[in-house]
């Protein structure tokens, strides 16, 4: 299936390894030239220098990357004016911020709240204010944040990220539902559940050291509680994404499309 996007401009978020980058490389496999941001320079190289190997050798995508902590105003910045980038005038918004870390809530102070709420909430709103408005203008938008599982299922010891993520998820889903939609963009929630990810291996490692168990035991009894029985690959993650962001997906705004291999019980 042609996706009808090769060509178009993404910026997609924390794109050196895990979710961000099988996002990064959809998108680049299907045409679109990506800037690539991401806070560790050595891991944002890697993952550029792959993702250009499998490119078609002179006549793939531009690759684009900015070492920048999107977090932060200075981060935000640095995409804006990546040389070779576009500006502000990106097509396709793919936002995600390392998740903040587990725990018991008793022990966390305003500070650590902050500091979520700004990763997971507050700097995802600031990247689609800069540039949504861009997008309804040209007539066409995409724009996917990654967000977890944990929204639609909470996990108790990741208390700050189902808060900044839940606060994130009820913005979006008033903001699709404007008079963005009848102009062309698009605005969903990709929901991970368990993928094999650095994210996930610290959550396990996490629970182990509560536990007692090892962290081999954690992993094996996780993956009893996937009908699936493995984790998510960050390729097939990718691809999702990259049909949201494609030209048969303009009719699909406003959702949290969950990927969990079968885990959530749910009907609804």
């Amino acid at each position: 299936m042609d996706l009808g996007i090769a060509g178009r401009w993404a910026l997609v978020c924390g794109a050196s390894r895990g979710l961000g980058w099988g996002c990064a490389r959809a998108l680049a496999l299907e045409g679109v030239n990506v800037v690539m941001a991401a806070r560790g320079q050595a891991a944002l190289q890697a993952a550029v220098a792959a993702l250009r190997a499998e490119l078609p050798a002179g006549a793939g995508p531009q690759i684009v990357p900015v070492v920048a902590d999107v977090t932060t105003e200075e981060g935000r910045a640095a995409l804006w004016q990546a040389p070779g980038g576009p500006g502000r005038a990106f097509d396709i918004l793919i936002t995600t911020a390392g998740g903040p870390p587990p725990g018991d809530f008793r022990q966390w102070g305003r500070q650590d709240w902050l500091r979520a709420l700004q990763a997971n909430m507050l700097a995802p709103i600031e990247l689609i204010r800069a540039t949504v408005d861009g997008m309804a203008a040209r007539g066409f938008g995409r724009i996917v944040n990654i967000t977890s599982s944990a929204v639609k299922a909470p996990i108790d010891i990741l208390g700050l990220s189902n808060a900044a993520r839940s606060g994130l998820t009820g913005f979006v889903a008033g903001l699709a539902r404007s008079d963005l939609a009848a102009r062309g963009v698009t605005i969903n929630n990709l929901l991970p559940g368990k993928f094999d990810t650095d994210r996930l291996r610290a959550t396990l490692q996490a629970a182990a050291d509560a536990s007692g168990r090892s962290l081999e035991e954690v992993r094996a009894a996780q993956l009893t509680q996937i009908p699936a029985r493995r984790l998510g690959a960050p390729q097939e993650f990718g691809a999702v994404c990259a049909f949201l962001c494609s030209v048969h997906a303009g009719y699909l705004t406003g959702q949290n499309i969950l990927l969990d291999g079968g885990a959530y019980p749910g009907t609804f």
